[in-house]
């Protein structure tokens, strides 16, 4: 019998190792009575948040004003994107009462405003289309002056599967480029940057109407005019409205992360984008895609308004 020779320097040595936090890099402390609210309506509901799933660094801030993006179709996805924390592998079979779920949960929470995401679900034929067209559809009945906005995967090679969700009454369609097309292979090898682009801009074309929605993680390896050239692009398919946030690497097994921008480059970020002609920027450190997502929701509306009233004297 062969006994393996074990080295402990080598077993425990982390793959990327994760770079300390800067102190600008903080969560905010909760109010405990709310965020303990939130918690029991998700649970009672047996939902799905992507503030659990993917670790949010937000979620004692936002569980703590009611405020949860819930993710629909289970909590495994079919990709294995690099900078994710949401785990891989088979996802069950839908839940055909998750609709009524997350309407009842919206209800009780009385929110405002609500994000609904989801996992990939490429073993679908639709992609999840559907399920999205019927879990907006309920929430909206049980809910009429709830805003809703949804986070989608980019349904790839799915067709034109992703009009049957945009037959719902939604308000902003969000679909995360995530990173700059030189990493996409190693950040994002499920997905096609072209294909994420035409997806936000045929929504455009699609519904007017509905606000589309963008974000970038920076920290990822990618240079400065990489970033300005991903706005460019996404100002091309009419998108209006990005966020740009820190990239935290979630364990050593992850895309290691390549610096931790300064709030100060953020800002230099944001400048640049609202030159592009953006409706709405967000870019801080700690910026996600639903963080703040119901104040940005009236800053939206606010400033499209302003721009039909400017037009309308000119």
């Amino acid at each position: 019998m062969t006994t393996k020779i074990r080295h402990p320097e080598k077993v425990n040595k982390p793959i990327n190792p994760i770079k300390k936090k800067p102190d600008w890099i903080r969560s905010k402390l909760s109010n405990s009575r709310e965020f303990f609210l939130t918690k029991t309506v998700v649970n009672q509901n047996n939902l799905v948040t992507v503030c659990q799933e993917a670790n949010c660094p937000n979620i004692t801030e936002c569980w703590s004003k009611r405020h949860a993006t819930f993710m629909i179709m289970g909590d495994t996805c079919t990709r294995a994107c690099a900078f994710c924390d949401v785990k891989t592998g088979k996802p069950e079979s839908l839940d055909p009462f998750e609709p009524y779920k997350i309407s009842n949960a919206v209800k009780k929470l009385n929110l405002k405003h609500v994000v609904i995401t989801s996992v990939d679900r490429d073993d679908l034929e639709d992609g999840g289309s559907n399920h999205f067209f019927q879990v907006i559809n309920a929430t909206r009945k049980k809910n009429p002056k709830t805003s809703i906005e949804v986070l989608t995967p980019d349904f790839l090679r799915k067709g034109e599967a992703y009009k049957k969700l945009l037959e719902a009454d939604l308000d902003v369609f969000n679909h995360n480029i995530e990173t700059v097309p030189r990493l996409y292979l190693k950040v994002r090898p499920g997905a096609r940057y072209f294909g994420s682009l035409d997806l936000l801009k045929n929504v455009k074309k699609f519904n007017k109407k509905v606000f589309t929605k963008s974000g970038l993680m920076v920290g990822l390896g990618e240079e400065k005019d990489e970033l300005i050239q991903v706005m460019d692009d996404l100002r091309t398919a009419e998108v209006d409205f990005l966020t740009i946030g820190q990239y935290l690497q979630p364990s050593p097994k992850h895309h290691p992360l390549s610096r931790y921008y300064h709030p100060e480059e953020f800002k230099d970020l944001e400048k640049i984008a609202k030159t592009k002609g953006f409706l709405l920027v967000s870019s801080s450190p700690l910026t996600r895609s639903s963080y703040h997502a119901d104040e940005d929701f009236a800053k939206l509306q606010q400033n499209r308004l302003k721009i039909i009233n400017a037009q309308g004297i000119n």
